[in-house]
C-alpha cells in the first residue's frame, strides 16, 4: 500500500478539552477528517515560538518531515504583526506564540513551495507573512462602505458582522485555481470570521469574493496550484459538498507529488 502523504497541521492552544481536565492542544475533527478522506495522513504539530518568535532553522527542519501543510482557523492575528498601531476592541484570542509559529510556517512553506492550504485565520496568516494587512473588524469596514452608499455586510444576513456563524455565497473567478479545483464558479461558504484582507500581501491576488466585496480566496500571482487560501471553512461541509472536499483533495494530490 502506498503511504499517505504526511500533512502538517499546527495545533491550536485550548484552555480546556472535553476529554481532559486541563489545557490542551487541538485541531478540529472535521478538518482532520477532510484530510483523511482526501488520502492524506494528518499530523498535528506543537506550536513552538518562545516570546512570539520561532527559530527559522528549527521550523525548517520540522517542516522537512512533511509533504504538505494545512494552516487552520483560530483566533485573531495580533494587529502589530501587520503594522497596526493599536488593537480594535473586537480583537480576541490572540496568542503571540501561536502567531509566531504560524507565521514562520507560512514563510517557510511559501519559500519552499510546499503544498499549502490555508483556511480562515490561515489565509490571514499568509497575507500577514507576505506583508499584507487586515481589517481588524468587518463592522467598522462596513460602516466605511455604507457611508459611500455601498451595500455593506447587511446583504449577507446573520450577525451584524455579516461573516460570523453564517453560510453565504462566494463567487470564484472562472479562470482561478480555486474555481478549477472546486469545479464551480460559485459556492456556499461556511464562515466564522470578523476580520478580512485589507491590503494584499506581496505576490498574492484575490480570486474569490463575497457579495460585499470581502476577499474570500487568494492565490499566487504566478498561478502555482500548490498554494490556495480561502477565508471560509471548507471542512464544515466537505463531508456532503464535493466542491469543498476537492480543496483538501488538491492539497493531498500536490503533497503526493512532493513525497
Amino acid at each position: 500500500m502506498t503511504p499517505r502523504p504526511l500533512i502538517a497541521i499546527p495545533a491550536r492552544f485550548s484552555a480546556t478539552s472535553s476529554a481532559l481536565d486541563r489545557a490542551a492542544e487541538v485541531n478540529a475533527r472535521a478538518l482532520v477528517e477532510a484530510v483523511w478522506r482526501a488520502g492524506g495522513e494528518p499530523g498535528g504539530i506543537h506550536p513552538h515560538a518562545p516570546g512570539g518568535t520561532a527559530d527559522p532553522d528549527e521550523v525548517r527542519d520540522r517542516l522537512a518531515r512533511f509533504d504538505g501543510l494545512l494552516l487552520p482557523g483560530g483566533g485573531d492575528v495580533a494587529p502589530y504583526r501587520y503594522g497596526a498601531q493599536r488593537a480594535h476592541r473586537a480583537v480576541y484570542d490572540v496568542d503571540d506564540e501561536q502567531d509566531g509559529f504560524d507565521l514562520e510556517l507560512a514563510r517557510q512553506a511559501l519559500a519552499r513551495r510546499l503544498p499549502l492550504l490555508a483556511v480562515c485565520r490561515g489565509l490571514q496568516v499568509v497575507n500577514t507573512a507576505l506583508g499584507g494587512t487586515l481589517h481588524q473588524d468587518n463592522q467598522d469596514a462596513r460602516g466605511d462602505r455604507d457611508s459611500r452608499g455601498d451595500r455593506g455586510d447587511r446583504d449577507l444576513g446573520g450577525s451584524g458582522h455579516g461573516h460570523r456563524h453564517v453560510r453565504h455565497p462566494v463567487f470564484l473567478a472562472p479562470w482561478s485555481v480555486v474555481a478549477r479545483i472546486a469545479g464551480t464558479d460559485k459556492t456556499e461558504a461556511s464562515c466564522y470570521h470578523h476580520q478580512r484582507v485589507d491590503r494584499l500581501g506581496e505576490g498574492l491576488k484575490a480570486t474569490a469574493h463575497a457579495v460585499d466585496g470581502t476577499v474570500e480566496a487568494v492565490e499566487r500571482v504566478d498561478g502555482d496550484d500548490r498554494f490556495l487560501a480561502v477565508q471560509w471553512h471548507p471542512e464544515d461541509t466537505a463531508h456532503t459538498d464535493a466542491a469543498q472536499q476537492r480543496l483538501f483533495d488538491a492539497l493531498v494530490r500536490a503533497a503526493r507529488r512532493t513525497a
